[in-house]
């Protein structure tokens, strides 16, 4: 029995830390080099799972090492792979420079996401029967990530989308959308106008929230969290540690927040316990290397209770 379906990419990530990036032309000597077992999809499954939810991953590998490695890897959290299938490509590759501040620039191959498509979607027909929702990303063809949104709707089924990376939406996404869950930067894109403070913040998720989905979740990092329903907008504070590699702290987040919301628990029950996994990720270098189990979250501090934000 599945809790929640991940639909969405399967990358190795190729991680360099660096002093600062790089200028054009520029030859930089590096601290250190490491893979990693990535992609938004496979890393909000793995997030989803260490916080206790019965997860099924459906996406495509190559037929190659790194192919066989996401597999193992994502097994070895419990999560179901029977619908990862296999494309005549490259597994997807993320190059990730982290730097000095934490700061990451990502690079990405998309190689066998990008032949996500029809067959694949019969595959989640499957897993959506028992599913309490479906997680999604925009690592694999908008096309494909339209339909499985479509196919789950029609099927009671709660859609979350996280739009990453940014790019626009078509209109008939946002009429099937539960949750939106995404950062400043998607944000902007989506609404037009810059988000770098909880008031514009705010106001954004309200802009995205009376489009469409129920619930908008709009994180912005150490500044903490914005929350916008029928009830209006209010603000959850981040949680203070000093930050290693920020690396897929956004899909930690979201995976926390899902598994919550799966398991029946409040929204604001679900917001709290993903800051708390995301606020231990970015203490950590790696992608799912770095997301946390849900037995690590007990020993950190409680997320204060969240503020009403006046619209502006």
């Amino acid at each position: 029995m599945t809790d929640i379906a991940v639909f969405g990419s399967l990358n190795m990530d190729l991680v360099i830390r660096v002093p600062r990036v790089p200028d054009a032309g520029e030859t930089l000597q590096a601290h250190s080099f490491m893979t990693n077992p990535g992609g938004k999809g496979a890393n909000q499954a793995v997030a989803c799972a260490r916080q206790g939810a019965a997860v099924a991953m459906i996406g495509r590998v190559g037929d190659d090492e790194f192919g066989s490695a996401l597999k193992t890897s994502l097994e070895a959290d419990a999560i179901d792979t029977r619908s990862v299938a296999t494309a005549l490509a490259s597994t997807g590759v993320a190059l990730i420079m982290v730097d000095d501040s934490a700061q990451n620039r990502i690079s990405l191959v998309p190689g066998a996401n990008a032949f996500v498509g029809d067959e694949d979607i019969t595959r989640l027909q499957d897993e959506i029967a028992t599913a309490r929702l479906l997680l999604l990303q925009l690592e694999v063809p908008m096309d494909t990530v339209l339909n499985a949104a479509t196919l789950a709707h029609s099927k009671g089924c709660s859609v979350v989308l996280n739009p990453a990376p940014a790019q626009p939406l078509p209109d008939a996404m946002w009429g099937l959308l539960d949750m939106l869950v995404l950062n400043e930067t998607e944000a902007a894109l989506l609404c037009g106008f810059v988000v770098d403070d909880i008031n514009s913040a705010a106001r954004a998720a309200d802009t995205l929230h009376r489009r469409g989905p129920p619930q908008v979740i709009l994180t912005m990092g150490s500044e903490g969290v914005i929350a916008c329903d029928a009830t209006g907008c209010r603000h959850f504070p981040a949680l203070k540690v000093k930050a290693v590699d920020t690396t897929a702290a956004g899909d930690t987040f979201i995976g926390a927040l899902c598994a919550s919301l799966a398991r029946g628990e409040s929204m604001d029950a679900g917001i709290a316990l993903g800051i708390q996994a995301a606020a231990l990720c970015v203490t950590r270098a790696g992608a799912q290397a770095s997301i946390p189990r849900r037995m690590e979250l007990l020993s950190l501090a409680s997320v204060d209770r969240p503020t009403t934000v006046a619209l502006r």
